[in-house]
């Protein structure tokens, strides 16, 4: 039987009258996968369920948020024990204190940290930070790297390592264009290359340390060791930009696996339990230039948010049990080492990347370690099996490029329906 989106397609043009492209985050309007887009009516647990009455397993899980599921019974409990007290005041509470102190503690690279209320807004206020710390303007970052959308963020490189970067984006001034350059993520030698033209010059390296923002793509051996040193060695900041990682793969974030320190730490995501969250924070000596403190200005009428702060001290109580990772991980493991067996025994050309609970699928015959690899995967193909799936019940994020996250509420019938509804695909 088809699933019907009558009222789902009723919904989006209305919202096309009132939203540009009928959404309020571009990836929403579905536009990689050649179809409009369901309208949510709730989500429980592993399920999400539109509009329409048509329910789904869900793997796009909020973009990352959602490590425990949806509406989760802790979560829940403690959003409407705050709610009760009010909903924000404009003034520092008990529990973000308890909630500052808690990151800081799983985080050996943080000693102070500043709450602010998304990913773009921590990225942001971090990059001011390495400027007015280290005096200088050049920021590096990678292709394929995604680190919310300030403007010093949303450039594209050029056919070459030096070539002028240009705005990606129509409103970003060339002067912000040309202090911020693009360089090949997994690739030592373009950091260096920048680094002996610019010596004096570079404020910070920004970088996810597992970018999820391409697929999900895992450094090379040393990769991020060798940013570590070189920035060390020009005087330079290094961001480890956890948007997603943190408290993802384990109880702290990637600089905890690696064994690397950050001069700088941006959060968000899961530290809000699906509300809105983020959060830079560093070494003292450089966190004490904010703002009263210090002269690097930031402020945030809702910064620290009762209700956010109480879902991220929840969500985090969960996570404290090494168990939850522990599962989350056997079933992203069985998912996706049964999901090679079908793809390879109907011969089509893939690579699966797998870390924890995220995964991602590159349609290619090349093996995926940098964005030229990313932007050969066959999105027509993926295109397609999203379609089939979502008549099956299985919502996949509406990109080639978007990671899939499984959840601690995801059980291991969902996961088999995963499977047989992915098989039947072909």
């Amino acid at each position: 039987m088809q699933n019907k989106f009558e009222k789902s397609e009723q919904l989006f043009s209305k919202a096309c009258e009132f939203m540009p492209g009928g959404v309020n985050s571009p990836v929403r309007a579905w536009t990689h996968i050649g179809m409009d887009p369901v309208i949510i009516d709730h989500a429980q647990k592993s399920y999400i369920y539109d509009v329409d009455g048509n329910k789904y397993i869900d793997y796009i899980s909020s973009y990352g948020p959602l490590i425990l599921g949806h509406a989760y019974p802790s979560v829940v409990k403690a959003i409407t024990e705050t709610v009760k007290n009010g909903t924000s005041f404009g003034a520092t509470s008990e529990k973000e204190i308890e909630f500052c102190s808690t990151i800081c503690e799983t985080f050996p690279s943080i000693d102070m940290i500043r709450l602010v209320n998304s990913g773009t807004e921590a990225t942001m206020s971090a990059l001011r930070l390495a400027r007015a710390y280290t005096e200088r303007d050049i920021v590096i970052k990678f292709e394929g790297c995604y680190h919310g959308h300030a403007d010093s963020f949303l450039m594209k490189a050029g056919s070459g390592l030096l070539t002028e970067e240009i705005p990606s984006s129509l409103g970003v001034p060339k002067a912000i264009a040309q202090n911020t350059i693009t360089c090949d993520f997994n690739n030592i030698d373009s950091v260096k290359a920048v680094f002996k033209k610019y010596p004096q010059s570079i404020a910070a390296v920004i970088v996810e340390p597992f970018p999820a923002n391409m697929g999900l793509m895992l450094p090379r051996t040393r990769f991020l060791k060798e940013l570590r040193k070189i920035t060390r060695e020009y005087k330079t900041l290094l961001i480890f930009d956890e948007v997603i990682s943190g408290y993802r793969y384990l109880y702290g974030g990637v600089q905890n696996i690696c064994n690397i320190e950050p001069d700088l730490t941006t959060l968000g995501k899961i530290i809000g339990g699906g509300l809105p969250i983020g959060a830079y924070g560093g070494k003292k000596e450089i966190m004490s230039l904010v703002a009263p403190i210090g002269d690097m200005y930031q402020a945030g009428t809702l910064s620290g948010n009762p209700l956010a702060v109480s879902a991220g001290i929840a969500t985090l109580n969960e996570l404290k049990n090494k168990n939850v990772y522990e599962n989350i991980e056997y079933k992203t493991k069985v998912l996706t080492k049964e999901l090679e067996n079908i793809l390879s025994k109907k011969g089509i050309p893939h690579d699966i990347h797998q870390y924890g609970s995220v995964f991602s699928i590159f349609f290619t015959d090349r093996l995926v370690t940098t964005f030229k690899d990313v932007i050969t995967t066959d999105k027509i193909r993926y295109g397609k099996i999203f379609r089939n799936l979502l008549q099956k019940g299985i919502m996949l994020p509406p990109s080639p490029y978007e990671v899939c996250f499984v959840s601690f509420s995801h059980t291991e019938d969902d996961i088999h329906k995963t499977l047989k509804d992915y098989k039947s695909c072909f």
